[in-house]
């Protein structure tokens, strides 16, 4: 019989093919599955794989409308408002009032350790084939994978080490490297630890990966360079964000062009990207990545608005006004919506996308403001690195862009605000106001495209003081029933 592999939740299922009548009689029950069943080819392996891979598109990584990492950074800060004629979801996330039972404000927790599980299935089965150079491209591949999911849980439920003064030596995640469903993990005594081993791991998939395994789809060589550098600028370990990002940037120079930035939204093109998760218009795929923004509804019916504030900052020429954004009426109120993920070019599917998890573009600002920050300054070249970004952002062959001069206080500030222009509604806004350990403070704007209406941010949905406990999400009452040795975080 013809067995077609596929993976669960929390095993892996070997689904067998009916060929005649009596084939149904032969199935072996699940229990009898194992490591020695299916990893018995390369090919095996790397299905497996690609399944980790699968896995940031699971509810709530990158899909569903509620607490998805695509919008969760930036309903958290400043980039959004919520609109009142939208369905109100994740207000909790919104108002900054989620509790350890609010599981609807982000199922991130689960979901990271969803990819991780399917990452640790690979790692813990290398031995059964022999450990050939794809062999050890996969290793790189599957500890990457690993290591990005710890990040990202490390970084919403813990401190971040730039934070505050006690951050590194505060409660870490739990790091799990193996696969066992009745594991029962604690975390890590510090986020030091886990950052650790965050980049052990990348350490390690860095001397193993391919470098040609291409962007779209799979991690390579240059993206975990990429990767690195955002580790270790939220470390605060400058020196090597500049080492391992312009290793990166030597790699994959181009930061998305002009002509292609708008395509590049459209998934027409592919400049600039270093990691993409893809996103299929079949019928097993198609996860509607763009509906946590905004849905088809007599117009566009968005859950979030552009905060006026963030809008002002997008001039008429810059790239990034149509690639972003889109001003049209919802009934009779003209709104600001993010159109960043609202459809790919020649389909008829909506809100279905590649996601960019990771784009030079990035890899340049991080540069940027490590080289403002390092032991060693080095003004000059992150002035550089910040505008050959500006440069395909404003400029157009009529009116190329004129680079900026500017120096110290001025020029890291002019870094931060071309992050927060640049990296908008790709979950980084609410994080970099956490690793500067600064206050999230909306303004004064209603979620009118004019930034009129009545529900504007007062009193308690206004500021988000820094060092607020907040900052720090609660680990899931659910996750800690089932493990005790888990310990909540600070004042839930």
């Amino acid at each position: 019989m013809k067995k077609i592999v596929n993976i669960s939740l929390l095993s892996l299922v070997t689904l067998i093919s009916l060929q005649c009548s009596d084939d149904r009689f032969d199935i072996l029950p699940n229990s009898q599955d194992s490591p020695e069943t299916i990893f018995t080819t390369e090919a095996n392996y790397r299905l497996v794989l690609d399944g980790a891979y699968d896995a940031f598109k699971s509810p709530t990584y990158y899909n569903g409308d509620t607490g998805s990492s695509i919008i969760l950074g930036d309903v958290l800060a400043d980039n959004l408002i919520l609109n009142p004629q939208g369905r109100q979801t994740n207000k909790k996330a919104y108002e900054w009032s989620y509790t350890p039972q609010d599981g609807a404000v982000t199922s991130l927790y689960s979901s990271a350790y969803y990819v991780i599980s399917r990452a640790n299935i690979v790692l813990d089965n290398l031995n059964k084939v022999p450990y050939t150079d794809f062999m050890k491209n996969v290793e790189g591949e599957a500890k990457a994978i690993r290591a990005i999911a710890h990040f990202d849980l490390v970084r919403a439920y813990a401190k971040i080490p730039t934070q505050s003064s006690d951050a590194s030596s505060s409660l870490g995640i739990a790091y799990v490297d193996h696969f066992d469903p009745n594991i029962k993990p604690s975390r890590d005594a510090s986020v030091a630890a886990s950052y650790d081993k965050i980049i052990a791991d990348l350490q390690d998939a860095l001397v193993k990966i391919n470098s040609t395994n291409g962007s779209i789809g799979r991690l390579n060589k240059t993206s975990v360079l990429g990767i690195l550098s955002r580790v270790y600028l939220y470390k605060g370990d400058y020196d090597k964000a500049i080492q391992y990002g312009e290793q990166c940037i030597t790699a994959s120079p181009s930061v998305g062009a002009n002509a292609n930035f708008v395509n590049l939204w459209r998934d027409a093109s592919d400049d600039g990207e270093l990691f993409t998760i893809l996103n299929s218009n079949s019928s097993n795929d198609n996860v509607n990545v763009g509906v946590a923004y905004n849905q088809n509804s007599s117009g566009i019916r968005s859950e979030y608005n552009v905060n006026y504030d963030l809008f002002t900052k997008y001039g008429s020429t810059d790239v990034r006004t149509p690639a972003y954004i889109l001003t049209a009426n919802f009934g009779s109120t003209p709104y600001n919506h993010v159109v960043k993920y609202r459809s790919r070019t020649g389909s008829t599917v909506a809100q279905v996308v590649d996601i960019k998890f990771l784009r030079s573009a990035e890899v340049y600002l991080n540069v940027a403001e490590a080289y403002m920050k390092s032991s060693s300054q080095n003004p000059v070249r992150a002035l550089q690195l910040l505008n050959t970004l500006r440069a395909q952002r404003y400029g157009t062959a009529t009116s190329p862009y004129v680079p900026g001069t500017e120096t110290g206080t001025a020029l890291i500030d002019a870094i931060y605000y071309e992050r927060r222009l640049e990296l908008a509604f790709e979950n980084d806004r609410f994080w970099t106001i956490k690793r500067l350990g600064q206050s999230v403070v909306r303004s004064d704007y209603g979620s009118a495209a004019n930034g009129g209406g009545s529900d504007a941010p007062t009193g308690a949905l206004k500021t988000l003081p820094a060092g607020n406990f907040r900052f720090v999400l609660p680990i899931p009452q659910d996750a800690i029933n089932l493990n005790p040795n888990l310990k909540q975080n600070p004042g839930y």
